[in-house]
Parts: C-alpha cells; sequence; structure tokens
C-alpha cells in the first residue's frame, strides 16, 4: 500500500472511529439534595410546538417541523444528520442548569449529569425523567447502535453507549444544535 492509499484510508476510517470509540473522564457530580427548581421558558415565536411546560406527546409531520425548525436543527433531529465533533457550543461547557430539546423545549437533562468526555459532542450519564428521552434501533453507518430520541416529539438528539461514568454508566453522546439551554438562576 503506497502513502496516499494508506492516508486516505485512515481519513475514511477517522469518523466511523469518532462515533464508535470515544473516551471520557468523569466531572465532579452535583449533589442531588440542592436540587435547583425554577421556570424556564424559551422564546421561539415561530415554533408553537415549542415548551419547556408541556410533555403531551407531539404527532407533527416532518413538512411541519420543516416550516418552523432552523435548516441546521431540522436537519440533526428530523434527519438524524450529525454535527461534527468538536464544534457545538455546549461540548465543553459546564455551566450549571437545565438542558431542552431544541425542537420542541422538552426537559432532557440537568447539568449535574454532564460529564467531560473526549468525543467532541455534550455526554450525559442520565437522562432528566424516564420519558424524557426515548430509544431505537440504528443500523445506519453499517452499525448496530442505539438512538437516543426526544421523549416528547421523537427528534434525534445522538446516541447512547454503555461507557459512562457512575453511576449508571451509560453516556448518552448527544449533538449540541439538538439542545437548548437554560442556566440555574440563585
Amino acid at each position: 500500500m503506497n502513502k496516499a492509499t494508506h492516508f486516505l484510508s485512515i481519513l475514511f476510517l477517522l469518523p466511523l472511529f469518532m462515533f464508535t470509540a470515544c473516551g471520557q473522564t468523569a466531572k465532579k457530580q452535583n449533589n442531588p439534595k440542592n436540587k435547583i427548581t425554577m421556570e424556564n421558558t424559551i422564546e421561539k415565536p415561530g415554533n408553537p410546538y415549542y415548551s419547556n411546560t408541556d410533555t403531551t406527546k407531539l404527532k407533527v409531520s416532518d413538512a411541519e417541523w420543516k416550516k418552523v425548525l432552523p435548516e441546521d436543527v431540522y436537519a440533526v433531529t428530523r434527519e438524524a444528520d450529525t454535527e461534527r465533533p468538536f464544534t457545538g457550543k455546549y461540548w465543553d461547557s459546564d455551566d450549571k442548569g437545565t438542558y431542552y430539546c431544541a425542537a420542541c423545549g422538552n426537559k432532557l437533562f440537568r447539568s449535574g449529569a454532564k460529564f467531560s468526555s473526549t468525543c467532541g459532542w455534550p455526554s450525559f450519564f442520565e437522562q432528566d425523567s424516564k420519558t424524557s428521552v426515548v430509544y431505537k434501533t440504528d443500523k445506519s453507518l453499517g452499525m448496530e447502535r442505539i438512538e437516543a430520541l426526544c421523549g416528547r416529539c421523537d427528534g434525534h438528539l445522538g446516541h447512547l453507549f454503555d461507557d459512562g461514568p457512575e453511576p449508571t454508566g451509560k453516556r448518552y453522546c448527544m449533538n449540541s444544535i439538538a439542545l437548548d439551554f437554560v442556566p440555574d438562576t440563585k
């Protein structure tokens, strides 16, 4: 194999490696006794389906989602696209607050469940509630993974892996573009 062919094969395999073999280190976890309750609202006037408090399951056509979502949010949440690693706004954030679905506003994760991961996407070890994230088998890219979807709108968020820190051993590897964030207020 000549150097050019070897280089091209490495270039081809690098994205596949990034999808499957991400390492991480556990970050100090928040004390659950210090849970902050607050009302969160994010204004999205062009999206009538967006709510941080309504948990009613949505049945909205992709054509309708295409009308109300920004193009990049639509590509990830409705077409299961993936943002490039280390480019999203939350991959290395350690701000305290709550993460919501960028498409419908559903509460997904608290910052206390977020941990530092070297994979380049925001990673969490636990979802906010047992219904905030749902799953389906993803057999794309020639491999079998668990796709993580918003429990309210079924929007693609990322994938779930079994290589996270304690206490769950899970790694919810999410796309920043699929998340909204509201910082805690004191």
